[in-house]
């Protein structure tokens, strides 16, 4: 998927949950940042990076296959392929909302 794609599947999913309540900061490396501002009524989903309570490293490729269920959030962990910086508990929930 391209960045587009992606940022609206995360828009799409940030519309049907409850508030985040933080902000969250997706790096793709040269692929770009999906920044996550859960702290308003309506959730910002922007392609902007700005300060954020967590930040996921994890390439585009990697973030398509956990949005289509086709990769484990605690796999991609556990081998590196997903790196979290902050707290690790907005980490646990946004997995929960990617795997609705």
């Amino acid at each position: 998927m391209t960045l587009e794609e992606l940022t609206e599947r995360i828009r799409q999913r940030a519309a049907t949950n409850p508030p985040l309540g933080y902000r969250v900061k997706f790096d793709l490396g040269d692929d770009g940042v999906i920044f996550w501002d859960g702290t308003e009524a309506a959730p910002q989903i922007t392609n902007e990076g700005d300060e954020a309570d967590t930040t996921i490293g994890i390439s585009a490729d990697d973030l398509t296959k956990l949005i289509e269920g086709t990769l484990s959030p605690t796999l991609a962990y556990m081998t590196g392929r997903l790196k979290v910086s902050g707290s690790m508990g907005v980490a646990l929930k946004i997995s929960q909302l990617l795997e609705d």
